[in-house]
């Protein structure tokens, strides 16, 4: 019976998951797994060598170089070939280091995370500084704290959001990179939403607050601006485990 596969650590969600030379016109999709764009991002990216890059993931040098050889194929394929490259998937971890002051939920508990400022539910996703998160048991608020980012961009905030068990987003404005990313990490989304964090959960709790389709920010040099990449929050001179 062969031996079960060593999950891959990577550091956070990418910004971007697809990439094609015309969305008209690619010939086909190749599906790039997590743990092969982290291979890309730590050697080719980074720099790093395949043992620098092999700790960081967790795995063995041999197992590194066998994921990066494959990553570096469906490059050479989109590049060659005119192909599409969603990225998703994969066998991996997400660092799981966590700011102490979040405290743990059990399996019982559902927990809401809203962007806020001042009370308000903030409006560009990835500039949020702070989450207010609302931890929820048989349909009551049990517990409620305010936990800041450390300036993480949307990559990294997704994972920060998973690492902190939250199961549900409540936004207002929000990328389409950053909504792949609350899918990845099995988020319910409640993007495109103003006004006041508390009463913005009660209509959740009430089942009257709508999930809007395409909650996508309008302010894009907010949203996508420079110094919101995945490589320099988090996952580039940072450590990942600030976040």
């Amino acid at each position: 019976m062969p031996r079960p596969q060593k999950s891959r650590r990577i550091c956070c969600y990418p910004d971007y998951w697809s990439f094609a030379p015309d969305q008209d016109k690619a010939n086909d999709t190749i599906v790039m797994s997590l743990d092969e764009f982290e291979t890309i991002r730590l050697i080719d990216y980074q720099s790093k060598t395949q043992e620098q890059c092999a700790a960081e993931m967790n795995v063995a040098r041999t197992t590194v170089t066998a994921i990066y050889d494959t990553a570096r194929r469906k490059l050479a394929q989109a590049l060659v070939e005119g192909r599409r490259i969603v990225i998703s998937g994969g066998n991996y971890t997400l660092d799981n280091t966590i700011s102490e002051e979040i405290t743990q939920k059990g399996s019982t508990i559902m927990r809401i995370a809203v962007t806020y400022e001042n009370g308000q539910i903030f409006q560009h996703f990835g500039r949020t500084e702070q989450f207010k998160l609302y931890d929820v048991a048989d349909g009551k608020i049990i517990n409620e704290q305010i936990v800041g980012t450390d300036g993480a961009g949307h990559g990294a905030l997704a994972g920060f959001l998973k690492n902190a068990q939250v199961d549900v987003l409540i936004c207002g404005g929000i990328g389409g990179g950053a909504q792949m990313a609350m899918q990845e990490a099995g988020i319910a989304l409640y993007g495109g939403n103003i006004g006041s964090a508390d009463e913005a959960v009660a209509a959740f709790l009430a089942q009257t607050l709508t999930q809007n389709s395409n909650p996508t920010c309008d302010h894009h040099s907010h949203e996508h601006g420079e110094g919101h990449s995945c490589g320099n929050h988090g996952c580039g001179t940072h450590s990942c485990g600030n976040h």
